[in-house]
């Protein structure tokens, strides 16, 4: 099949969702698809374009203009997947919804391309809470026309368990991993007994909640009056919005946290890696921290591409949501879904119970892969045209 895989954005390579995204890219083409990627990004004299491939398909030009009428005229796409023939259009969505997008996909259908979007977090509207005007007023506009471009899409791809979003049916597959990019974690020998480094990976909004585990690793470090019996580390690797440092409408943020503790050194940002460098840091760590905040959101039931990539590294976790791949699994600590403190203790004696060696714990994610989650989109597709 002939695919064209539409994101409203360029590729950023310490960024965990452009992994993702060129992992489904490349699980597509395993399963035997050809792919062509389109993309909105700057090319090399800061004209904002839009590429199919390496190609530019259309040059928007600079300034506020060009950030327009990118969002007005999509007709390129149109006319790239006539000309090209493309049969399906994998499209993620960018909670971008608009009359113009609408009609994009109306004519794509009435020329006979399918197209599938894929809602990458359901629900999403609590997320914007606390945004400025600009976001909210994207979210407004959203609301508006989200129905009518799921009416022009053959099924929603969702990571949640509902049957429909935006009045549209669903196709339900579980975040994939690619085990060829992801790295075993290394422990140096010996580590040290008496030190516990945490690790936590993403591009940091409230509903990852890592204030939580923060509260709780003031209160360890409290109890023992700075002198705990064993040092913990927490290592947070991505970018910090401004609000979860200073504090948000839906959180208390980091920094009164750290600051009324005094756990400065306790506490590292290592801001963007990728490559060795994150490498090393994971290999510094034997527990990693997955989302503790998705009730913020209204979320309940996710499947989160990080708690996969730990799993691939090897590495046990925490988290707060439902997740049926990983719910049951004998490395997995479960956190309540509140606004409760991390207890640093329980986790700190969950990790001495845990049996499973960093192989075995990888093992339980291979049949995760994004070639079977991918081929599973096209199969649904086909068994229901």
């Amino acid at each position: 099949m002939k695919i064209l895989f539409l994101t409203f954005h360029g590729f950023d390579p310490a960024s965990g969702i452009s992994k993702k995204m060129l992992a489904q890219i490349k699980g597509l083409r395993q399963n035997g698809h050809e792919v062509h990627v389109c993309s909105y990004d700057r090319n090399a004299e800061g004209h904002m374009c839009r590429f199919v491939d390496d190609q530019v398909i259309r040059d928007y030009g600079r300034g506020k203009r060009a950030a327009i009428v990118q969002r007005l005229d999509y007709s390129c796409v149109l006319d790239y997947c006539v000309s090209q023939k493309i049969e399906l259009i994998y499209v993620r969505s960018y909670m971008n919804a608009t009359p113009w997008l609408v009609k994009l996909f109306k004519r794509l259908r009435k020329a006979g391309v399918r197209s599938v979007m894929e809602v990458p977090t359901y629900p999403y509207d609590q997320e914007f809470i606390g945004y400025d005007w600009n976001q909210r007023m994207r979210l407004f506009i959203d609301q508006r026309f989200r129905h009518q471009l799921a009416a022009q899409m053959e099924a929603i791809v969702t990571f949640s368990d509902e049957d429909t979003i935006f009045g549209q049916r669903t196709i339900r597959i579980s975040n994939g991993v690619d085990l060829d990019s992801i790295p075993l974690v290394a422990h140096p020998t010996p580590q040290p007994s008496n030190e516990v480094h945490l690790i936590a990976v993403a591009e940091v909004h409230t509903w990852h909640g890592f204030d939580r585990l923060i509260h709780g690793l003031g209160e360890y470090y409290r109890k023992y009056a700075g002198q705990p019996p064993r040092k913990v580390v927490f290592h947070i690797v991505g970018d910090v919005w401004p609000e979860e440092m200073n504090g948000s409408q839906r959180s208390p943020g980091f920094t009164p946290y750290i600051k009324e503790y005094g756990i400065e050194e306790q506490v590292v940002f290592h801001g963007k890696l990728f490559g060795k460098e994150l490498d090393q840091v994971f290999n510094l760590c034997t527990f990693a921290v997955g989302s503790l905040g998705r009730h913020r959101s209204g979320i309940t039931v996710i499947k989160t591409l990080k708690n996969r990539e730990y799993a691939s590294r090897g590495l046990p976790f925490i988290y707060s949501e439902q997740d049926s791949d990983f719910d049951h699994q004998p490395y997995v600590l479960k956190a309540p879904a509140d606004e409760s403190a991390i207890d640093i203790e329980r986790l700190l004696s969950f990790l001495d119970g845990q049996q499973m060696t960093p192989q075995q714990i990888r093992q339980t994610v291979e049949h995760l892969s994004w070639q079977r989650q991918m081929q599973r989109v096209v199969e649904e597709l086909e068994a229901r045209s």
